[in-house]
């Protein structure tokens, strides 16, 4: 399967509720009727919340919307009350699996072992990683470069150690222009990726780098080549946002070398 020139990704995050999702998706299905979406040019994906997966992976059903999960148990089974196995993520019909956004490391308390088990445990079920890194607070580039290089190590450890393949969306979120009123000035988002692509993986792994953090209409445009795509939050809660954003990443597409 060809790979996307860009991918947008949406999480649902817990902002809405059961029928609320599906009617969101719904619109989103129809916007995948754009004919860079069908060519493959734009690549989407849905992350909704975990009982609403069933339901909307047959929305998407015939589309090439990929639905994934917002997190994935570190284990592979047994005792492990409220949580998800990759598992039974894929039997779902789930392609993707998010893992290490800076709410689940700042309210759970997720470390940097559980992390790197769970990065493992989505590549043995084929499910891709959306690997949310970022520092806590703004410096220079390059120490955001050297910090996410750290953390993109560190998840990929166990990976490594039990030579794993697959591809790993790397989710660049600065975690203090999350929510912010002002977002990362566009010259520092372009910087920081820029370096990000330019990291090496283990053998077998290969990385693609999207920004998330306040991303809205106008951004991938204003970024360029230098991402390959968007992690979309509360702005692509609104589908006719969402179409803009997919316009504006058909014609960036139209722009960058097959």
């Amino acid at each position: 399967m060809a790979q996307p020139k860009i991918w947008l990704g949406v999480s649902l995050k817990m902002y809405f509720g059961y029928q609320q999702t599906l009617a969101w998706c719904r619109e989103v299905a129809t916007l995948a009727q754009h004919p860079a979406v069908q060519r493959g040019d734009v690549g989407l994906f849905v992350l909704p919340a975990y009982p609403a997966i069933p339901a909307v992976t047959e929305i998407f059903a015939g589309t090439p919307v990929r639905v994934g999960a917002q997190d994935v148990c570190q284990a592979e089974n047994g005792a492990w009350t409220g949580e998800v196995s990759a598992s039974m993520l894929q039997e779902l019909g789930c392609s993707l699996a998010e893992i290490g956004h800076a709410e689940r490391r700042r309210h759970f308390h997720e470390d940097k072992t559980q992390i790197a088990a769970k990065v493992a445990m989505a590549l043995r079920y084929r499910l891709t990683p959306v690997l949310c890194i970022g520092e806590p607070q703004q410096g220079t580039p390059e120490q955001a470069i050297a910090l996410c290089q750290q953390q993109l190590q560190e998840a990929l450890a166990e990976a490594a150690q039990h030579a794993l393949s697959g591809e790993v969306l790397f989710a660049y979120e600065p975690q203090w222009a999350i929510g912010a009123p002002q977002p990362a000035p566009d010259s520092y988002i372009r910087a920081v990726c820029s370096g990000l692509q330019q990291l090496t993986t283990p053998d077998g792994i290969t990385l693609r780098v999207i920004y998330g953090g306040s991303a809205g209409p106008g951004l991938i445009q204003r970024l360029g080549g230098d991402v390959n795509g968007l992690f979309l939050g509360r702005f692509a809660h609104d589908p006719q946002a969402l179409a803009q954003i997919v316009q504006e990443a058909s014609k960036l597409a139209e722009e960058l070398p097959s």
